[in-house]
């Protein structure tokens, strides 16, 4: 039976680089894999899934907000690859989940737990809720050796925010950090 995963990390963990070598694996098995991106995520230009290592792919289906629908069908499907899916709505990882059973296609969601204030994404927490495996992706903190756990989001004085919209898409401000460093620039 296929099954929902949830690869998670902080920011600069890999995850976008993990996504695109598991599609590049599939495809040189010659398997159809579908790539999905929230419509919202533009930093790499509309239809791009890229990381910051400098590889990058386009997004076969974007997926829409404000839509409780997921586009196409997906009964060819090998597998379905999900970037920032921290930004998808509930209804979205519902849909999601109910594909891993009809047409039985094995779906691997990657994105962010929690925001620069500690708190589950919407998507995340669904994702938390009905994913069969939940998997880490590590990476330490930008101060220290420690795992980092968190994503700070810093002002332009370096202080770690606490406030403001739970959404700023763009990584210039972020670092990921352990819970000492996240207090420390937070406090």
């Amino acid at each position: 039976m296929a099954k929902l995963y949830f690869r998670y990390g902080t920011m600069d963990s890999a995850k976008t680089l993990n996504l695109l070598a598991v599609a590049h694996n599939y495809r040189k098995q010659g398997k159809v894999v579908k790539l999905l991106k929230p419509k919202l995520d533009t930093r790499f230009g509309e239809v791009e899934i890229a990381s910051r290592a400098g590889i990058s792919q386009s997004a076969d289906v974007l997926i829409d907000a404000e839509s409780e629908i997921l586009p196409e069908h997906y009964a060819d499907v090998h597998c379905i690859l999900v970037d920032e899916a921290q930004f998808l709505q509930p209804a979205h990882i519902e849909m999601l989940r109910r594909i891993t059973f009809a047409p039985g296609v094995p779906v691997i969601c990657y994105g962010l737990r929690t925001d620069f204030q500690t708190k589950l994404f919407p998507g995340s927490k669904r994702l938390l809720e009905l994913a069969d495996r939940i998997e880490e992706v590590k990476v330490t903190c930008q101060f220290c050796n420690r795992k980092a756990v968190f994503n700070l989001r810093y002002g332009e004085n370096g202080k770690g925010l606490t406030s403001g919209p739970q959404v700023a898409l763009g990584d210039e401000n972020y670092a990921p950090v352990c819970w000492p460093h996240y207090e420390e620039r937070t406090s």
